[in-house]
């Protein structure tokens, strides 16, 4: 055998055990993710179910509060998951909110702002607000991490003394099933046509019940 008829069958081996290992590892890859998938549809919503979705890693939710963190972990919050201190849950199609959010609409729940707490990163919140786009004509401000960029929370005029949060930024899933689940659903006539009502939640056309 000629030496270069060797180095190509060694190069020829040599590929096939990289691409071996690639698929290998592409699969690994595939599992886990379907893993997780799967994980999400069919944890206990019973119990708290805290997917590892920010850098950080520790939030947590012990019945009476819990946690909402941004994606990098910078930012982190600890609000209660029932009244008098939970306000109520909702989902927001207003136009303001479809921009804000970079989505179809916005899932939110309101926290009485005495019982909502910066366990971290206060100092690494930038706000910005206006009232242009808002249907109260009344200032929204909004609240993100300098960081990341997640936006936290939105305080209003037309809402003293409540902080809206996003319930993507809790930590613990089965809350968003559960205690969060939204109660009603606003501007409705802003709805894209792709979505449906929801069962169980009350609507409004326009603005809901605050």
């Amino acid at each position: 055998m000629t030496m270069h008829a060797a180095f190509t069958q060694f190069r020829c081996k040599w590929l096939t055990r990289f691409n071996l290992r690639i698929y290998k590892a592409w699969l690994l890859l595939f599992s886990i993710h379907q893993n997780l998938i799967m994980s999400a549809a069919a944890a206990d919503k019973s119990k708290p179910y805290i997917p590892h979705n920010n850098i950080s890693g520790d939030g947590w939710s012990n019945g009476e509060e819990a946690t909402a963190t941004c994606f990098c972990g910078a930012v982190q919050l600890a609000f209660p998951v029932q009244g008098p201190g939970l306000i109520n849950s909702f989902i927001c199609n207003c136009t303001d909110c479809r921009k804000i959010t970079a989505s179809a609409f916005a899932s939110n729940f309101t926290v009485d702002d005495k019982y909502l707490k910066h366990l971290r990163g206060q100092e690494n919140l930038k706000s910005w607000g206006q009232a242009k786009t808002i249907k109260s004509g009344k200032k929204m401000t909004n609240y993100f991490c300098n960081t990341c960029g997640t936006l936290m929370y939105r305080v209003g005029e037309a809402f003293p003394g409540m902080s809206i949060l996003r319930i993507g930024t809790v930590d613990d899933f089965s809350l968003h099933e559960t205690k969060l689940r939204p109660e009603f659903e606003q501007f409705t006539k802003d709805r894209v046509g792709w979505l449906h009502e929801v069962e169980g939640m009350k609507h409004f056309e326009a603005m809901g019940d605050f």
